[in-house]
């Protein structure tokens, strides 16, 4: 499956959510390589702003964050936004966490720190999953 059209513009949207600032700048740089339109959030509140105005087909959210709990924002994210497919990222130890949301709507879950290329994979399943570029819509 190509994530470029014929433009040269990426194919698929996706939404990294998470406050550690640094780690959301190195991950979006490397994914926009990937030919993908990365938008970033460095809080679940801002992330919510963003998906309100914007259609995406994966988020990427981090489990715990200092503004709200992923879950929450998960639950949101899956209110406005059913077919959103999530990719939950979570601290090591926290699987009992990733389960619950699970359980709450997201596509996976992976550990932190994670391979770059096992996250490109779930990427890539959960924009098939969805049905495709902007499944959701």
């Amino acid at each position: 499956m190509s994530s470029q059209n014929q433009s040269g513009q990426s194919d698929i949207r996706l939404l990294l959510v998470d406050d550690e600032v640094g780690f959301v700048n190195v991950l979006a740089k490397r994914i926009t390589r990937r030919h993908f339109d990365v938008q970033k959030a460095y809080s679940g509140s801002e992330a919510i702003q963003i998906l309100r105005n914007n259609v995406f087909d994966v988020a990427i959210l981090d489990l715990k964050m200092e503004d709200m709990d992923g879950i929450d924002v998960l639950k949101v994210f899956k209110k406005m936004a059913p077919r959103l497919q999530v990719i939950m990222l979570t601290g090591h130890g926290c699987e009992e966490a990733a389960r619950e949301g699970l359980e709450a709507g997201a596509f996976d879950y992976l550990t932190k720190p994670c391979e770059f290329e096992e996250l490109m994979k779930k990427i890539q399943a959960a924009v098939a999953q969805s049905g495709g570029v902007h499944g959701h819509i």
